[in-house]
């Protein structure tokens, strides 16, 4: 059933919802006559009615049992905030990627971007003249955090009211107002299409942000049989839950086929509880896939975040699976910042090892049914049945950064020499690597944690659960203020860095990596027997192998704060492609050679990286 209000032109608009407890619902349209019109019963526990008359921005409510009147749960616009009506919105829109064909997920190089600080002016349109310079470093995916309306404090400055990071919405069909219309939204997308660059949406099917959240008003939306860090659980497999599956798998069509995003980007999976018989990330994944098939010029994907290392959301549904296309491994991102930080609190207390990240590179999951001290239970199973490409690694993201109690990304963090170590270790890796933005430049600015709430009990109880947040790191300090407009003005990018000194460095060096990975023949292959990763504790090296017919690659990362030598296992002669140490790429000097004869010793410069070719 496709909800919410549908605009037919020449002035008609369809009006749908679900609510199968109530008596009545009623559409107040919102016009200097304020007009009020019932909805007709539909099977299923469905209301509808068709309008004439209304147009394109018309506000509307729904009254419910003839009593209070609240917004559409399946809202496509909230100009007014998460508190207002709903608007009535044209979806056509002249496109002109007629000759789009996507980006095969595998070979997807993700960039995440928070529209609210990754410019000055923090809206979709402000993205477009950026994307030049994301097609020049070699990204061919932005991945958008999310984007339904979520609360702001609109007695303030316009481009200060809305602060949030996008998981707190609660209209998941309505584009972000601050961020600009849907209409905005469309000429983003269709400009990333023209740059030859994929469109991810982060979307939260997991629960509903606190403020603004009047769901339960209308429908069972929710159930107690189970709880998740927010509050009651979303239900997807109690009584009446034909409707919520139903209202969030519309939600996944909704933005494929209205807004041509390529991939959903679907957040933190393992809070969707549901234990009927056909999951509802299987049912989605139905769904998805059907769509694409249905006359469509190129394949839509999702991706899921899961903590679980379970690979099951990934297998196809004949071996048991929910067909998901590809999920995030977050042991590899664990491994490498453990390495790198040497963080021991927290959940990095179950990392620190150059085994585990070779285990990583090989593996995937470092946790496959091992016992993990953090969560004091045996975590995970192998996923080794499945194709590295399914797997999307990274060192820094809104999460990892975040969870840093001033969010400071890694370039506050470790110098300069670690974090060329530590982009080549991603970017040379077989999985999907994703940035987050301004990582490929040494952004200095932190990302912090950031809301804007009208509720004063509401703004306190997010202050205490931060703070409590990072009890298990043993900060001494409070955690800068979510609720602070400072805090998020801290949190923009200082984009005009990227053309100067080391930061410009940086920028080449990912770019050259990048480049390496898109067209060398052994890079290109990501077959998981085509990869060999071995360690040393005592040096604190990482050697991975990769090849395929024609070539093969060394690359070594030394993890040590001192030179160590190595002999790489090389049968034949070989060639250096690559050298963090360089002075080329600002390093103190490679003493590496530039042709590696067999059996010749390699000496590698404190926390470094090379690269080596066969042949």
């Amino acid at each position: 059933m496709k909800i919410g209000a549908n605009y037919l032109g020449d002035g008609e608009c369809e009006f749908t919802v679900w609510s199968p407890l109530l008596d009545g619902v009623t559409v107040q349209i919102l016009t200097p006559e304020q007009q009020l019109i019932p909805l007709k019963p539909q099977s299923e526990g469905y209301w509808q009615t068709k309008v004439n008359d209304v147009y394109p921005g018309t506000l509307y409510r729904y009254v419910l049992n003839g009593q209070d009147a609240f917004a559409d749960p399946a809202s496509q616009y909230q100009p007014e905030g998460v508190h207002g009506p709903s608007q009535i919105v044209d979806q056509h829109f002249e496109w002109t990627d007629e000759g789009w064909t996507g980006i095969p997920v595998e070979s997807m190089i993700f960039y995440e971007v928070h529209v609210g600080t990754f410019t000055p002016e923090g809206t979709f349109s402000a993205i477009i003249p950026r994307l030049p310079d994301l097609r020049e470093l070699g990204i061919n995916a932005i991945e958008i955090m999310p984007i339904s309306q979520f609360p702001g404090d609109t007695h303030i400055e316009a481009t200060l009211a809305y602060r949030n990071w996008g998981y707190d919405g609660v209209y998941p069909y309505a584009v972000q107002n601050s961020y600009g219309s849907p209409a905005e939204l469309k000429q983003l997308v269709n400009a990333c299409h023209q740059h030859g660059i994929a469109v991810v949406l982060d979307v939260v099917y997991n629960h509903f942000g606190p403020e603004g959240n009047y769901m339960s008003q209308f429908a069972p939306y929710f159930t107690k049989t189970y709880k998740t860090p927010w509050g009651e659980a979303l239900n997807f497999d109690d009584a009446h839950s034909q409707g919520v599956r139903n209202y969030f798998i519309e939600n996944a069509l909704y933005w494929l086929r209205e807004f041509h995003i390529d991939a959903l980007r679907l957040d933190a999976i393992q809070a969707i509880y549901d234990l009927g018989a056909k999951h509802f990330l299987w049912e989605l994944a139905e769904a998805v896939h059907h769509f694409s098939q249905q006359g469509q010029k190129w394949k839509r994907h999702l991706i899921a975040e899961s903590d679980l290392n379970n690979p099951q959301i990934i297998r196809p549904v004949e071996l048991g699976g929910y067909g998901l296309d590809a999920q995030w491994s977050d042991d590899f991102h664990h491994s490498l910042h453990a390495l790198l930080t040497g963080d021991r609190q927290g959940y990095y207390q179950d990392f620190g090892q150059v085994a585990q990240l070779a285990k990583a590179y090989e593996d995937t999951f470092v946790y496959d049914w091992k016992y993990a001290p953090h969560r004091k239970r045996f975590h995970g199973v192998s996923c080794r049945d499945r194709p590295l490409s399914q797997f999307t690694i990274c060192i820094q993201n809104h999460d990892q950064i975040g969870n840093q109690m001033k969010g400071e990304r890694l370039s506050q963090r470790i110098s300069f020499e670690g974090l060329k170590l530590a982009a080549g270790a991603v970017l040379l890796s077989p999985n999907l690597p994703l940035l987050f933005m301004g990582e490929e430049y040494g952004e200095t600015a932190p990302f912090i944690y950031f809301v804007s709430h009208s509720d004063p009990d509401l703004i306190q109880a997010v202050r205490a659960g931060r703070k409590q947040e990072f009890e298990a790191f043993h900060f001494a300090d409070d955690p800068p203020d979510p609720e602070s407009s400072e805090t998020f003005l801290k949190s923009k990018l200082n984009w005009e860095l990227r053309n100067d000194g080391k930061h410009k460095v940086l920028w080449d060096w990912y770019r050259q990596l990048i480049n390496l990975r898109k067209t060398h023949p052994a890079l290109l292959n990501q077959d998981r027997n085509s990869i060999k990763a071995t360690s040393d504790e005592d040096k604190q090296l990482v050697i991975v192998r990769r090849w395929c017919e024609s070539s093969e690659l060394i690359f070594v990362m030394n993890f040590n704060s001192s030179p160590v030598t190595v002999n790489l296992p090389f049968e034949q002669n070989a060639n250096k492609l690559l050298d963090s140490a360089d002075t080329s790429w600002s390093g103190h000097g490679s003493e590496a050679p530039e042709h590696l004869s067999v059996g010749q010793e390699v000496k590698l410069q404190p926390t470094s990286l090379v690269l080596y070719e066969k042949g």
